[in-house]
């Protein structure tokens, strides 16, 4: 079976604060640990009243220190917003504090709109091979010193942290086949391109130093609960969020509608049915059919399992269901090697 791992993007929900997300960020991470989940990543956004992991490495920090073993990372931290000598020494500094157990998904997005992202000093006007060169940058910069090297990352030279890179089109799955690096694509919000762009990453893939053979990782929205009923209950909490971001005007996590009827268009359901399209929503059985077809059909070698989910405790059970149907999925598999031992 192949490994499920949880992307967070650390909620604020209406009525809580950004305190509040990061306490239930470092408890599900917690969880996720026990329930067997291979990594944990966050992502960069700004300006966004629902999503407090902002200063993606500090938060990364705050959670590999609440855990033990679990891989801990981000999905991911946008590089054009920042110079690779900077995020070489975060990272390097999460990898000293933490070894072994860091992972760096790096996006070419600004992780937010226009302005914010100028009010962040990013230059848009940035041509699209600049981020090619910032990612073998930042390489280098995690890669041994070598002679002559004048600009090094303290720490952060010789670590050698895990570079992925992540996409929602086709570009980002192009580079990481040129590079060698491992490729995680958003089809848990821009599911459009996804079979594309694994088809591209893996044809045009080239072996390098980290990786022998392409490795994807796929995210995908998961929303279990005992009932059908009840995981689309929890799913509305998700649909608000994407309505109220199209809309302009983001806003904390919102709790979750009994019937999304009157709360907005059929257009901008048809948006939240395509930007939406492989959510796996339902009960057991729902989710356990709908996440071996969705690994049946794009080959996955990982899974990032990601819920929008307005109550905590909810939110943990999802994940908990999903790490039970994970284990069940794996235990034919596992029975079959054990007969064939014997």
């Amino acid at each position: 079976m192949i490994p499920f791992s949880v992307l967070d993007l650390s909620p604020i929900c209406a009525g809580g604060t950004a305190a509040d997300a990061f306490h239930n960020s470092a408890d599900l991470a917690r969880h996720a640990e026990r329930w067997g989940y291979k990594r944990y990543w966050l992502a960069e956004h700004h300006n966004m009243p629902g999503i407090a992991s902002a200063a993606t490495a500090i938060v990364i920090a705050h959670v590999a220190a609440a855990t033990k073993t679990i891989r801990v990372g981000s999905g991911g931290i946008m590089l054009p917003n920042h110079a690779p000598l900077v995020i070489a020494e975060q990272f390097g500094t999460l990898e000293s504090l933490f070894p072994g157990r860091i992972d760096l998904g790096l996006g070419r997005a600004p992780g937010t709109d226009q302005r914010t992202a100028w009010a962040l000093r990013r230059n848009l006007q940035a041509s699209d091979d600049q981020f090619p060169r910032d990612v073998v940058e930042l390489q280098k910069l995690l890669a041994p010193e070598e002679p002559g090297q004048t600009v090094r990352a303290v720490p952060g030279v010789g670590l050698n942290v895990p570079i992925w890179l992540l996409g929602s089109s086709l570009f980002s799955a192009q580079l990481a086949a040129i590079l060698g690096l491992p490729f995680a694509f958003a089809s848990h919000f821009a599911p459009d391109l996804m079979m594309e762009a694994l088809d591209i990453y893996r044809r045009q893939f080239q072996p390098s130093d980290v990786l022998e053979k392409p490795y994807a990782m796929l995210g995908l929205n998961v929303f279990a609960a005992e009932s059908d009923a009840e995981a689309r209950r929890l799913f509305t909490s998700l649909e608000q969020q994407f309505v109220n971001l199209r809309r302009g005007h983001p806003t904390p996590l919102q709790p979750p509608l009994d019937s999304s009827e009157g709360h907005w268009t059929p257009m901008e359901q048809a948006g939240i049915d395509r930007a939406l399209a492989e959510a796996v929503v339902g009960s057991r059985e729902t989710v356990r059919s709908g996440l071996e077809a969705f690994i049946d059909r794009t080959k996955a070698e990982e899974l990032m399992i990601t819920a929008q989910i307005y109550d905590h405790q909810a939110r943990l059970r999802s994940f908990e269901i999903v790490a039970e149907i994970r284990d069940q999925m794996a235990a034919p598999a596992k029975n079959a090697a054990r007969s064939a031992r014997s």
